[in-house]
């Protein structure tokens, strides 16, 4: 057949990751109940999928230094926080938004969103903490109003499309 290459596979076993992961990402859009398939992006179920990932890094890492480590809860949400987000902007970039603009002009632009995120989160999720609420539920709920944040900082300025500018 002419779309199989010489070694057997079918050409869309050969594509590479990112294009897998857009496809699979489609694919669960599509099956999306209540007409969601209509008004939800692939992007923010691949978004999903890869903070979802990077949120339960950062709470075994906040987990082991605060729980564990008696590391002060501050201090473990930002180390977990700055190791989730590095992991989420490098898998959104690669996987999700596929992006190939400049890495340095979008690196500055994600550090500025991250900080302003970054400051939101301490000061809910800390104060969540300091009324007697338990320090992960405290970090869950910050985390909420954060990813909706996040996802539409990362669509429409971090990776935004060049036709956007």
């Amino acid at each position: 057949m002419g779309t199989e290459p010489r070694d057997g596979t079918a050409e869309h076993d050969r594509a590479g990751t990112p294009e897998r992961f857009a496809r699979l990402c489609r694919a669960v859009t599509a099956r999306l109940p209540f007409g969601l398939s209509r008004v939800v992006p692939p992007t923010f179920v691949g978004f999903a999928a890869i903070n979802g990932t990077t949120f339960c890094a950062d709470l075994l890492i906040l987990t082991a230094l605060h729980g564990h480590w008696d590391v002060p809860y501050g201090l473990a949400v930002g180390i977990g926080y700055a190791i989730a987000f590095a992991s989420s902007f490098l898998l959104n970039r690669v996987l999700n938004f596929r992006s190939h603009a400049p890495l340095g002009r979008q690196t500055a632009v994600y550090v500025g969103v991250v900080a302003v995120n970054f400051a939101i989160l301490v000061g809910v999720s800390s104060a969540l903490e300091a009324l007697g609420v338990q320090y992960q539920v405290a970090r869950v709920a910050a985390g909420a109003c954060e990813g909706l944040f996040m996802y539409c900082a990362m669509r429409w300025v971090v990776f935004r499309a060049p036709d956007r500018l």
